[in-house]
């Protein structure tokens, strides 16, 4: 059988396991340390998050330095946090304390990260969509029975969760996701038996061993739902028997003294059977059961009294030794007439708290089944009957459900922000209130608007009441303006006093759409090696509630993966919403996952991302060493004579334009390059196509295989204009006579059109040598598209034409131009290039990488003395 169908994974620790063995797996990752009030930084200890299995191919123990991982069963020992290895003998010989490995220095620990209680899930704090197997058909999972291989793999009692054809399912109600249960069936119990043969069937000796099946449900729940488990028993077994292999197919505790089991007939009445005999001889002979399969409840004796397990809140005081406990829980005997108030009492004593501070607590159910559920209790309420009902719901569901204490109000604060995005753009802020107040009611108005993105349609609003901002928070999700869905994310508290001098988090950001659409897998990737706090994705909100997050740290650094577009983006938010951020100038890594990738090759990150996820750690290894270098910016400025005929034929650049208040004045940033004529003329036919079909440019081959038919096309074209006839170019004042040309391309970095270089490396007496650092901008001409193929193959260069820091261009015709990539058609007017005021901070990769094994990481922190590595001289 494939095992791909039989296994669950969990998406941000990369954890596997087998269908039916998910049962045995909390449904949320272990919750590690979270930030606590009054507490001296120097002071936290971070434990490690040990997963057993699951290991790494190659996988070498930290202490003996043996091979430690198997293929044959689960062995040796993993921490999610630093990464290290060992085996399960040698794990007690490492320190209990948690290092985060060769990544500190850019890990957000998380101890200084705050997330208020909210009835959210983790998917939807961390904002991403949970993957899971889909739930395979009986007919997939099961065969009819007539396979010996089938049979003796059905004996082990696997699980199925698929919507049951057993009987009575036509009169269940359609799944929902309600606490509570519908009315169970009546349970009839006959008070005399017949006798019987002992175990005797009427069939011939050779039916003895013939197999069959029963459809088994755990509790009322699911039957309605139609979630069962399937048992193979032999037809004449006894109820004892098929009861003992029910409770290995539900990892039940081997106690049947504590369970029974109840037939369910076609009227859907409940019958309890008697262990002493097989199923078909204790019912009325009218119940045609012959030729269905049977359908049975699981379920426990009631009892008058039993045992509570109250686990205690992390961030409670409580004592040493409970601290230090593996379960931290303590067992509380309940009966029926047993109150939580009494509960929490006794609890409250034993965990070493004041029992006469009780109103200053309060004890909730957490239920850790698809999503975790939090149920606040009331005072009055009987726990021991809420487990009743519970186990008579589902006891599966019962042993899922967890009481905790916990301080009535939030330890981490009442602060809630939401971050709500795709409203209209440049509006006063009453205009703002008004449209969220009429999604949401005057009734749930906020505490404060903390902030507002005007360019953006973005703003972030907080709140002091847990209930009020989940219920906005579910009215935003499904509310749209302007025939636009509204965006809204649960933003996270980051704690900047919690943070030492030596640690400089890196904030993540992944383009998903970018290049190839390589940014799912990466987003995965680096959840699991970092904290998923610290990693966002562009296609939820762009970069603005990143930087939100990030506003209030001191020194912190920045990945951008994407393309040139991408990076353009994050910079212009940085340049918006930088002047209110403590750091306002982080300095910024790539992962290159665009077509062209022209910065990042500059910067020694690569022409672009193969696939996988085996090379993020050496890739955050190497941010942490590298250097910082200042990226020259330009800004653009275009005037039009007058209006254009077709106010369509300008294609807004959302990314790169500025504010202006001049009339027929538009101003853009630049960063890489600007292409005027064939260059951009091509890039707008690339674009255009790519605008009618989105969904297929989701590859870097296939993005160059549509520019290159594009540039056959226009091969074959005829009709193409000199620029030297409608274009004047000044450099520094000083007009530039130009030659028979089809492009112009102004460069700031030396690369340009995926990887080629146009100004060549030739040493020229006229000109000094450029980088991207100097100030100054290099203009360069082709003379058509044979000759821009010559360019890209490294057969020739562009033409050199001047260097200098101003440059203006007198268009006096429409032409086509682009800015990073972004074209579009200018009237004509006037372009400006001026040095611009805002600053960009990236990082360049260092030649000499530090090697480093993936399976053997360095406990030690880095170096506090670490020499400063020296500035740049020259560009590869």
């Amino acid at each position: 059988m494939p095992w791909f169908m039989y296994v669950n994974w969990g998406q941000l620790c990369e954890y596997y396991t087998h269908v039916e063995c998910k049962d045995f797996v909390v449904s949320n990752c272990k919750q590690c340390a979270t930030y606590t009030p009054n507490i001296d930084q120097n002071t936290v200890v971070h434990l490690h998050h040990w997963r057993e299995g699951n290991l790494p191919s190659s996988s070498k123990c930290s202490v003996c330095k043996k091979t430690c991982w198997s293929g044959d069963c689960l062995t040796g020992y993993r921490c999610e946090w630093c990464g290290v290895t060992a085996h399960s003998y040698c794990q007690k010989m490492l320190s209990a304390e948690c290092s985060f490995g060769d990544l500190r220095q850019i890990f957000l620990p998380p101890y200084c990260v705050t997330v208020p209680r909210l009835d959210f899930t983790i998917e939807t704090v961390l904002s991403f969509t949970k993957t899971s197997v889909p739930a395979r058909s009986i007919s997939d999972e099961w065969s009819s029975g007539d396979s010996k291989q089938d049979e003796e793999n059905n004996l082990v009692g696997q699980s199925s969760l698929t919507v049951a054809a057993a009987a009575g399912a036509s009169n269940r109600s359609s799944p929902s996701t309600s606490y509570s249960a519908p009315t169970s069936p009546p349970v009839t119990s006959p008070t005399t038996l017949p006798t019987y043969p002992s175990a005797k069937l009427s069939k011939d000796k050779s039916d003895k061993d013939e197999k069959s099946k029963v459809f088994v449900y755990d509790g009322d729940v699911a039957y309605r739902d139609g979630l069962y488990r399937v048992v193979i028993a032999a037809k004449n077994a006894t109820v004892g028997v098929i009861l003992e292999e029910v409770l290995r197919v539900f990892y039940m505790p081997p106690e049947p003294q504590k369970f029974y089991l109840s037939f369910i007939t076609n009227n859907a009445e409940e019958i309890r059977l008697d262990e002493r005999y097989p199923i078909k001889h204790q019912l009325d002979t009218k119940i045609q059961i012959f030729d269905t399969i049977p359908s049975l409840y699981l379920r426990g004796k009631e009892k008058e009294r039993g045992e509570l397990t109250i686990y205690i809140d992390s961030l409670l005081p409580v004592r040493a030794s409970a601290r230090t406990s593996v379960s931290n829980c303590e067992d509380i005997a309940v009966t029926r007439e047993t109150l939580v108030h009494d509960c929490m009492k006794a609890a409250l004593t034993k965990f070493d708290l004041n029992p006469e501070d009780i109103d200053d607590y309060v004890m909730i159910t957490v239920l850790m089944d698809k999503a975790v559920i939090h149920r606040k209790l009331q005072p009055t309420e009987c726990p021991f009957s809420i487990i009743q009902t519970l186990a008579k719901e589902s006891l599966c569901r019962a042993r899922m459900t967890r009481f905790y204490i916990q301080l009535k109000n939030d330890p981490h604060g009442s602060m809630i922000s939401l971050f709500v995005g795709n409203l209209p753009t440049y509006v006063s802020q009453r205009q703002y209130k008004k449209i969220l107040l009429d999604i949401i009611g005057p009734e749930n108005l906020w505490t404060l608007l903390e902030v507002i993105y005007y360019e953006y349609g973005s703003l972030v609003i907080i709140y002091n009441s847990r209930e009020t901002a989940t219920r906005v928070f579910k009215l935003l999700q499904n509310a749209s303006y302007d025939d636009k869905s509204l965006y809204v994310m649960l933003l996270p508290n980051i704690q900047p006093h919690m943070l030492s001098d030596k640690e400089t988090p890196l904030l993540v950001f992944v383009n998903t759409r970018s290049g190839g659409c390589q940014g799912g897998q990466l987003i995965t990737g680096f959840r699991k090696v970092l904290n998923p706090h610290q990693v966002f994705d562009l296609s939820n909100g762009g970069p603005l509630p990143g930087l939100y997050v990030f506003r209030n740290i001191k020194n912190y650094k920045m990945l951008v993966c994407g393309g040139d577009g991408t990076i353009g983006w994050v910079l212009q938010c940085l340049d918006n919403v930088g002047q209110d951020a403590v750091c306002d100038a982080p300095p910024i890594a790539i992962f290159p996952l665009g077509t062209g990738n022209d910065l990042a090759r500059v910067l020694r990150w690569g022409p672009g991302f193969t696939g996988g996820t085996e090379d993020l750690t050496a890739l955050l290894n190497d941010i942490i060493v590298a250097e910082d270098i200042q990226l020259d910016r330009w800004t653009v400025i275009f005037y039009c004579d007058k209006e254009p005929d077709d106010p369509a034929a300008i294609l807004d650049s959302d990314c790169q334009i500025a504010d202006t208040n001049e009339e027929n004045t538009q101003m853009y940033v630049m960063n890489n390059y600007m292409g005027v004529g064939i260059d951009a003329e091509l890039s707008l036919s690339f674009h255009n196509a790519r605008q009618k079909n989105p969904d297929k440019f989701n590859s870097r081959i296939h993005n160059k295989g549509v520019y290159f038919k594009v540039s056959l096309k226009k091969m074959t074209n005829r009709e193409n204009r000199l620029l030297n006839n409608i274009v004047i170019l000044e450099v520094d004042g000083r007009v530039v006579d130009l030659p028979p040309l089809e492009g112009l391309i102004v460069l700031n970095i030396l690369s340009w059109g995926s990887g080629s270089h146009p100004w060549g490396i030739e040493k020229d007496p006229v000109f000094s040598t450029p980088n991207h650092w100097d100030g100054l901008l290099e203009v360069v001409g082709v003379t058509g598209v044979v000759h821009m193929g010559k360019i890209t193959g490294g057969l020739s260069n562009a033409k050199r034409l001047a260097q200098g820091a101003h440059i203006k261009l007198t268009l006096l015709d429409t032409v086509p131009i682009h800015i990073d990539g972004e074209p579009w058609n200018q009237p004509k007017g006037s372009c400006t290039i001026i040095k611009s005021a805002l600053k960009a901070t990236m990082m360049k990769k260092a030649k000499n990488k530090v090697k480093r094994r993936d399976t053997e990481p360095n406990l030690l922190s880095l170096d506090d003395g670490a020499a400063a590595l020296p500035p740049p001289h020259t560009v590869d």
